[in-house]
């Protein structure tokens, strides 16, 4: 089916990369509150994102990492759409089925989310694959860390404030004080986890290089 070992590879990051980004995008209109501090929900899978990204990076380049970012911005939108439609069409109302109402509830006010995030995503991937490669250029294949970390250090600034601003802010869902905190909450949080994971890319940085050297 495939014509190399590194086609399997990329199908494999690519799936989980599209799975991360879309389950993040549908569960993003819940918002938590751990003490003082505001997120969303959707932030949880975002680390593994992170990591697959800079995977795909390391071993297909910028170009890998661009095309499958608008592969996932289209199909976000797909879902968008067929979400859309869902809230349009009328349910089948029992007393252990859900109706419309909470159908709406949970996924008619995420799609402004998802517009929100498509608009963040593809910002911040494409500066992230900018910053990544600008180090990588500097630093040749070391320092995978450097890269990683500083590249997810600005990118995610503008994809938490992009994202926080336009899906409840601008909506009206929470005040500016609000903004701030759940922006920073967020921004902290997957910075804190990147630099946490960061071991796991290079695990998978090895197991990669193991498994396309492995005759």
């Amino acid at each position: 089916m495939f014509q190399s070992k590194k086609d399997t590879v990329y199908l494999i990051l690519a799936g989980i990369f599209i799975t991360n980004a879309i389950v993040a995008e549908l569960i993003g209109g819940k918002l938590i509150q751990i003490g003082p501090f505001i997120m969303s929900l959707g932030i949880l899978p975002w680390p593994i994102v992170f990591i697959t990204t800079d995977i795909i990076n390391e071993h297909f380049g910028k170009d890998g990492v661009k095309k499958l970012s608008f592969i996932t911005a289209g199909l976000i939108a797909y879902c968008i759409l067929i979400l859309f439609i869902g809230t349009k069409i009328p349910a089948f109302i029992t007393k252990e089925t859900v109706n419309d109402e909470q159908f709406y509830a949970v996924f008619g006010q995420g799609m402004f989310i998802m517009v929100a995030s498509i608009i963040a995503f593809l910002a911040s991937q494409l500066i992230d694959v900018s910053i990544f490669w600008f180090l990588r250029n500097k630093t040749g294949k070391k320092m995978i860390w450097l890269r990683s970390t500083g590249s997810t250090l600005i990118s995610q600034l503008i994809d938490s404030f992009i994202v926080s601003g336009i899906a409840f802010w601008l909506t009206g869902k929470i005040t500016t004080n609000q903004y701030f905190n759940m922006s920073i909450t967020g921004y902290s949080f997957k910075l804190i986890l990147a630099i946490a994971l960061t071991p796991l890319i290079y695990l998978g940085h090895h197991l990669i290089e193991k498994y396309l050297n492995n005759n």
